[in-house]
């Protein structure tokens, strides 16, 4: 299922207009981020009006601090698919670039959710900050839209045993490699997506041939082996046993996401795969010769398919 891309930064088409707007990063769309959009599809449809989901790209955080290290823990192309589950008529990307930075609350309000957008509502969560050096949030978007004709609801937090999910949280946990803690707050498995590259084919040298990813912007998790699946460009979900991190075994040291998909063979150069993080089971190792390396990769195998089979 696909839906619209719709840019923010130019007027929306006709059939968009009037929408109820969730409005946020929704970086991971995790369990609190789920709850803001299902509160505004279900708003947009009891109004029988189109349900929209606004995002920011690049991350807001990457404007201000271009040198942080990678965060993400999801790509745009993700988030529309995401969002299109969730039901959403269209993502709506606001870039964030010099000019949105440089907004007033009632720019951003006026100018563009209301005479840009056309929105009929807009629905964030409670700690939901915008405008130029953040001197807007939701007390202030509810004034402002009152002001310009515009409804705004603010949706509280949601918590799992006593804590607040956020993004933080389940960043800490891809770091410590915990990814049931993370799973849990996303309700679904850490999942990276990108290009199957060429590589140095050493994995199929040894009886262990890999799609290699590259990490790109996405978080780094705790390097290590994990019991992983993917998801191949045609649907398919294979099981496997990943390697996140930069072979240690191997010079140069090169910074990947090696998947070696069990019971499957084929030609995925150049094409797109989500390999999803299951279980960290153990961290990288040096090994002093090929055949050690080649007999732990053949455990850490055998222990993945028991966890995935589970």
């Amino acid at each position: 299922m696909t839906i619209a891309r719709l840019d923010a930064g130019s007027p929306l088409p006709p059939e968009f207009r009037g929408a109820v707007i969730a409005l946020g990063n929704f970086d991971g769309f995790h369990a609190g981020h789920q709850a803001v959009v299902k509160a505004a599809l279900d708003w947009a449809k009891a109004e029988g009006r189109p349900g929209i989901v606004a995002t920011f790209d690049p991350h807001p955080v990457r404007y201000f601090a271009p040198n942080a290290p990678p965060f993400r823990l999801t790509t745009l192309d993700q988030r529309q698919d995401l969002f299109a589950t969730a039901g959403a008529d269209a993502m709506l990307v606001f870039q964030f670039d010099r000019t949105l930075a440089e907004t007033t609350a009632e720019q951003f309000v006026g100018d563009l959710l209301v005479e840009r957008l056309g929105a009929a509502g807009v629905v964030t969560g409670e700690d939901f900050t915008f405008g130029k050096g953040r001197t807007g949030n939701v007390a202030v978007l509810a004034d402002l839209a009152a002001q310009n004709g515009m409804a705004a609801r603010a949706i509280g937090p949601v918590a799992e045993h006593g804590e607040v999910v956020s993004s933080s949280r389940i960043r800490d946990a891809l770091k410590a490699g915990d990814c049931a803690g993370a799973a849990e707050l996303l309700t679904r498995p850490f999942a990276i997506r990108g290009t199957v590259e060429h590589g140095a084919k050493l994995g199929r040298s040894i009886g262990y041939p890999t799609a290699n990813v590259e990490l790109g912007s996405y978080l780094r998790p705790r390097y290590g082996i994990y019991a992983a699946t993917a998801r191949l460009p045609d649907g398919t979900v294979v099981p496997g046993a990943a390697n996140l991190g930069i072979r240690p075994s191997f010079d140069p040291p090169v910074e990947l996401l090696e998947t070696f998909l069990f019971d499957w063979s084929g030609d995925l150069y150049g094409a797109e795969i989500e390999v999803a993080l299951h279980r960290h089971l153990r961290d990288e190792a040096k090994f002093d010769s090929l055949e050690e390396l080649t007999a732990q990769m053949a455990r850490d195998c055998d222990q993945a398919r028991g966890l995935l089979n589970r």
